[in-house]
């Protein structure tokens, strides 16, 4: 039986697809804004939070797919002690560049596996991301063509894409910076006889 993908995030399906795995997409709605305000109103530190997240939206698939293992994943933008959400529209994606512009930011990501609602693994990455210093010209002219494809991600930038323009380093897992701690999933999966070789 194939797995169950708690996430409409493209990126993450890709990587699966392209890892040969097979799997059914099922998107899990959770107030994802209302959970982060409470965990960071109570001093939950990331990890917590995309580990709790990534649980909800699991749990949320699970309990629909009875006996079936269901991946589910989260991603926190996080800056000193901020914490970034999708950009709504340009402006903010153009705000959000400023931000990050001449910074270190740290993309805090879970992937988890569950079946019938109980976390049965997960695993946290932490890949952080030197952004160069950007002018604001760079900033437009970055904006202009990458487009509305931002909008997707938090933090404005597809790193497998121009977002890479944008970068003066990067240190960590590439495959959790496109949101899925791919390797360590495989061997999960290989371990449960859910993977190829």
């Amino acid at each position: 039986m194939s797995l169950i993908l708690a996430s409409r995030s493209t990126a993450r399906q890709r990587l699966l697809r392209a890892a040969g795995v097979p799997f059914v997409v099922e998107v899990a709605e959770i107030d994802e804004a209302a959970v982060k305000q409470a965990l960071q109103a109570e001093g939950a530190s990331p990890e917590d939070a995309a580990t709790l997240l990534a649980e909800l939206k699991g749990q949320r698939a699970s309990r629909r797919h009875p006996g079936r293992m269901v991946i589910a994943a989260d991603q926190l933008l996080v800056l000193g002690e901020r914490w970034f959400d999708k950009p709504r529209d340009l402006a903010e994606a153009a705000g959000q560049l400023e931000a990050l512009s001449g910074q270190t930011h740290r993309l805090v990501t879970c992937v988890m596996a569950l079946r019938d609602g109980a976390r049965l693994w997960h695993h946290l990455e932490s890949p952080r991301l030197t952004m160069r210093r950007l002018a604001p010209a760079e900033i437009g002219g970055y904006l202009d063509s990458a487009g509305p494809a931002v909008l997707g991600s938090v933090g404005a930038y597809h790193l497998e894409g121009l977002g890479v323009r944008l970068m003066a380093r990067v240190e960590g897992d590439h495959f959790a910076i496109q949101g899925l701690p791919l390797l360590p999933l495989l061997d999960f999966l290989r371990n449960h006889g859910l993977a190829g070789p």
